[in-house]
């Protein structure tokens, strides 16, 4: 079988519940490695998309976080985004965390490279607005997300983080611009793997060192967009009732970058039910572009 059609067959099947859909996956050679993202491709010629970076948690891959958010690659094409699903190197990322024991932080593969050409690519072939460029990263990737925000805060309009705190100062190895940045954190108060009042985060694959609290990790971004008050709090609707956790939203908002966390009290290393935090993350990058 000629190894082109054999290429497309496997990415059909891997992504077989989507079959109706036109997905591609391309990848990117960066510094000698072969860098892999899947898409949808844009279904009308249009111009100016923005453009979505989706990514999974350690151990994932770009094909396994599609399959989790249909409904923001539904809203994709009403919206006109294109959200896109880059894979880690050896289904990690190399983020800021020094004590990682992946490949990728042991061989400091370059990220920033891997998103740069993946911004130049989508620019160049769907007329993507470089001024509306943005990341949703759960775990792992809430990490690589927080990444992007520290250490290319020009490149990116705003991230939103899922499950992941910063690391403290003794497992931090990311060079940052402490330039303020639009940033959502989305964090339950009863997670073990990512601890809401920090500490040590353990995974199967090892442990990966001390993050700080999730107050710490705002008041980080709080800190750099001058913002010194008190947030304005919200109480989330409580849509579903059974699942034992609610929705606190802290905003601190003005002039400057919005910064957003979404507490969620009683939540796990999970999602919270009461919201489609994907969906919910496009509605908080629609709202910075407004200003």
């Amino acid at each position: 079988m000629n190894k082109v059609l054999l290429s497309i067959l496997l990415v059909y099947c891997s992504l077989d519940s989507y079959s109706q859909d036109i997905y591609k996956t391309d990848s990117l050679e960066i510094n000698g490695v072969f860098r892999k993202f899947t898409f949808q491709e844009p279904s009308k010629n249009t111009k100016d998309f923005s453009l979505v970076f989706v990514l999974h948690g350690s151990g994932g891959n770009g094909n396994q976080m599609l399959a989790r958010v249909p409904a923001l690659v539904k809203a994709s094409s009403s919206e006109n985004f294109i959200a896109v699903f880059p894979f880690g190197y050896k289904n990690f990322w190399n983020e800021c965390r020094k004590a990682s024991p992946a490949e990728a932080n042991q061989f400091n593969i370059d990220e920033q490279a891997f998103f740069q050409a993946m911004i130049n690519y989508f620019t160049d072939r769907y007329q993507t607005d470089r001024k509306k460029v943005f990341a949703i990263g759960t775990s792992g990737g809430g990490h690589m997300a927080y990444k992007l925000g520290m250490t290319m805060p020009d490149r990116f309009k705003a991230v939103s983080v899922i499950i992941a705190n910063l690391p403290d100062s003794s497992n931090f190895d990311c060079t940052a611009l402490n330039k303020p940045m639009n940033i959502m954190i989305t964090n339950g108060t009863l997670d073990k793997t990512n601890p809401y009042e920090g500490g040590e985060v353990i995974l199967a694959n090892g442990n990966f060192g001390r993050v700080v609290s999730t107050e710490k990790s705002v008041e980080y971004w709080k800190k750099l967009a001058g913002y010194n008050g008190e947030a304005i709090m919200e109480k989330m609707p409580d849509t579903d009732p059974t699942d034992g956790k609610l929705i606190e939203k802290y905003s601190y908002s003005g002039k400057n970058k919005e910064v957003v966390l979404l507490k969620v009290i009683g939540g796990k290393h999970d999602y919270p039910n009461d919201i489609d935090v994907h969906l919910y993350s496009w509605d908080f990058f629609k709202q910075v572009m407004k200003k």
